[in-house]
């Protein structure tokens, strides 16, 4: 195949790929800038967002990351919450398998920088027939990573010459979780609402025990384990939730 088909190829892939991301851009740009920001309050470089947001590429972790750098030197207890903050790509990973099979080098970057948005979209899109399915993954999960690597990196820029008081800045993950909770919980119905109770019992029952300071860890075991356990369950309540006969899928909102 000559080189310009190979161009054409790319082009076609890349014009199908670049409108679905579109939305996800102002929305990474958003946290990513305020992830950078919080490294800059802390008197870190921006080169330091802008190659963690390029190597670690999960964006809960990265802003769990920022207290670790600052607290003392603990590599297990890191391994463990990051395994568990993001144990579901373990899931998303294995449902990606025979889409990405076949791919040649794209493989290990589409495997690498794979996130719930990414995920969302390669999973789910109609890919016209006239482009190649391994371009459009790749151009999907390019655009994404650079869209939050640009954020953190202006996010970097800026923080370090902020002169106000950024006090509560850190908060700004927890207030997402918070406002992606009261989303699901306000939209779900009746017995829907299980997962979230599962999850605020199990982490009040871990902070009860444990206390403040080593809770988190257990309390994402115990619900990795609860979860496992009632997925049959839990599984029912969502069947209306799938794709629909004709394919259409809902669009569920979920951090990296």
């Amino acid at each position: 195949m000559s080189r310009h088909s190979h161009g054409g190829i790319r082009i076609r892939a890349l014009k199908a790929a670049f409108p679905l991301t579109v939305p996800i851009c102002m929305g990474f740009l958003f946290l990513g800038a305020s992830y950078g920001m919080l490294m800059g309050t802390k008197g870190f470089s921006f080169v330091w967002p802008m190659c963690m947001s390029a190597f670690i590429f999960a964006g809960s972790m990265e802003f769990v990351t920022v207290n670790l750098l600052l607290s003392a030197f603990n590599p297990l207890a890191a391994f463990l919450l990051a395994l568990m903050v993001n144990a579901r790509h373990l899931f998303y990973g294995l449902s990606m398998l025979g889409k990405f099979k076949g791919l040649g080098w794209k493989r290990p970057y589409l495997i690498y920088g794979m996130c719930d948005e990414t995920f969302a979209i390669n999973s789910s899109a109609r890919i016209p027939q006239d482009v190649d399915r391994g371009w459009f993954y790749l151009w999907v999960t390019l655009f994404n990573q650079a869209y939050w690597v640009s954020g953190a990196t202006i996010g970097g820029l800026i923080g370090s010459h902020l002169q106000f008081n950024t006090d509560g800045l850190d908060f700004v993950l927890t207030a997402l979780f918070l406002v992606i909770f009261l989303d699901q919980w306000l939209g779900g119905k009746h017995r829907e609402r299980l997962s979230a109770v599962i999850g605020v019992l199990a982490s009040v029952a871990c902070l009860a025990i444990f206390g403040a300071d080593d809770f988190m860890i257990p309390s994402l075991i115990a619900m990795l384990v609860l979860f496992m356990v009632l997925r049959p369950y839990l599984d029912t309540l969502k069947s209306g939730s799938q794709s629909d006969t004709d394919g259409n899928t809902i669009d569920h909102t979920e951090v990296r």
